[in-house]
Formats: structure tokens, C-alpha cells, sequence
């Protein structure tokens, strides 16, 4: 019962003062190549800091597939300046509690170019800047359906599992 509201309260914690090190950026330049490293770089500090969680995550479980590395680091790009988004942090926070108390409103409430709207519409928001920068398929497909279920497909699985637990 407590197990969301507490993981919600150590990220808003963690939101507050990211960071990241020279050492994670160059993981993350090595990685991305110059081609897709821009789109990493555009995304807000909190929000690499996530996405380098996550990739931290997958390799202690010793995965390899440089696709699924990938997007672990651009998951959440759709929230960057690159996608057009300006995300602020009462953006997420309002985000976080409207979906929790009326999903009905985000349709409504997300229409735009900013904040709810870049939150409520990353996924597909990202997946079109990898793609014009030219990430994979398969990394544009893992960013565009990181969110969904599909049972059948183990690499988003993978990557939902990570996304949630960082």
C-alpha cells in the first residue's frame, strides 16, 4: 500500500539536487555516439540522472543489448529541450497527482507544447527526435512503448521493470 507513495516521495527527494559526473557522461557519450548524444544532453539533469540509473540497473543485471542500453539512457528525451518540452518540477509533481486522482483530465489538461503535455505525450515525443537523429528501430520502439505492457516482448519488459525501480 505504501510502496508507490514512498518511491514517489524518494524521487521528488532525488529531484531536488541531481547530479551527474564526468565519468557518467562519458559512459553515456561512448554509448549514444555523437549522433544521439545531443538528445541525452538536452534532457534536464534529473532526468539523466534517472536515465543513468536506469542503465546502471541493466548492467548489474548483465545486459548487453546495446538497443535496449541505449534506450535506457534516451527513455525519457520525449521531457527534453530537444523534443520541445520545458519540464519543470511542480510540472511533474502535477502530473504525478492528477494521474493518480483523475487520468480523465491529462487528455484535456496535456494539450500543448509544455509541461503536462510534454509529460503526458513523452514517450511518442522522443521517439520521433531519436528517429530523426537517427537511433534504431528498435531504440525508437523501446522509447515510443516504455511504458506499455506486452507480455511477449522481453526487452520492454526489461526496460519497464528498470524504469519503474529507478
Amino acid at each position: 500500500m505504501f510502496e508507490r507513495p514512498l518511491y514517489r516521495t524518494r524521487q521528488f527527494v532525488a529531484a531536488l539536487r541531481p547530479t551527474v559526473n564526468g565519468n557518467e557522461r562519458a559512459d553515456a557519450a561512448e554509448l549514444l555516439g555523437e549522433h544521439l548524444l545531443p538528445l541525452f544532453e538536452s534532457m534536464k539533469v534529473r532526468d539523466q540522472r534517472h536515465s543513468l540509473d536506469v542503465l546502471r540497473m541493466l548492467k548489474s543485471q548483465d545486459r548487453h543489448n546495446e538497443d535496449l542500453l541505449k534506450a535506457a539512457l534516451l527513455h525519457d528525451v520525449g521531457k527534453g529541450r530537444l523534443a520541445g518540452a520545458n519540464v519543470r518540477l511542480w510540472h511533474r509533481v502535477a502530473y504525478v497527482l492528477v494521474r493518480a486522482g483523475a487520468p480523465w483530465m491529462l487528455n484535456r489538461a496535456s494539450s500543448g507544447r509544455r509541461g503536462l503535455s510534454a509529460l503526458h505525450q513523452h514517450a511518442e515525443r522522443g521517439a520521433v527526435v531519436a528517429e530523426a537523429l537517427g537511433a534504431s528501430a528498435e531504440v525508437v520502439d523501446l522509447i515510443r512503448r516504455h511504458h506499455e505492457d506486452d507480455p511477449h516482448d522481453e526487452p520492454l519488459g526489461i526496460l519497464r521493470f528498470a524504469d519503474d525501480s529507478c
